[in-house]
């Protein structure tokens, strides 16, 4: 048996005794079932990511340590994104790709999308990161594991070929003389 204060390893096989419990305080923090759910399994995943080392018996106390920890961060990094916009595709003019009342939105998505996909993977990665996925320079240079200057400089460029490549488009801007 280990000594008073001599750290003890984690037994993750332990850790499922403690789910209702941590359930139960994820939905105090939380409101609702479906971010309790979530949270209570960013728990477990950040717990046993790596080995950890307790200095008392409490598993329980250090679950609960990191499920509130873990909590608090997804307030931090929801405070940091801007806040999702509703948008009504009627009043404000816009189709969603798949909106067979708007086609021609449809193909310049799809014009887009495809311009997108042939830039370099360096720039496609960028470009993509935060021009789609909506992360922020910082994030996207973490998840792209390079600095946030590079990411700087590869979504300018990324997006200098992307409006190259669509003002040429002839889909995009059709000959008057055409019609």
């Amino acid at each position: 048996m280990p000594q008073e204060g001599s750290p003890r390893a984690l037994d993750p096989q332990r850790l499922g005794d403690h789910v209702d419990r941590l359930y139960r305080a994820a939905m105090a923090l939380c409101g609702n079932r479906h971010d309790a759910d979530d949270l209570v399994q960013e728990t477990y995943a950040r717990v046993l990511a790596r080995p950890r080392f307790l200095r008392r018996d409490d598993d329980l106390g250090y679950l609960l340590r990191v499920l509130r920890n873990t909590f608090l961060n997804g307030i931090r990094a929801a405070g940091r994104r801007p806040a999702p916009l509703e948008l009504d595709p009627e009043r404000d003019g816009m189709a969603r790709p798949g909106d067979p009342r708007h086609p021609e939105a449809a193909l310049e998505v799809a014009e887009l999308f495809a311009a997108i996909a042939v830039l370099p993977d360096d720039q496609r990665d960028a470009v993509v990161a935060v021009d789609v996925v909506g992360l922020s320079y910082s994030e996207a240079a973490r998840a792209l594991q390079t600095k946030e200057a590079t990411i700087t400089t590869r979504l300018h460029r990324g997006r200098t070929r992307l409006a190259q490549a669509l003002r040429a488009s002839p889909e995009l801007h059709p000959d008057p003389r055409r019609a």
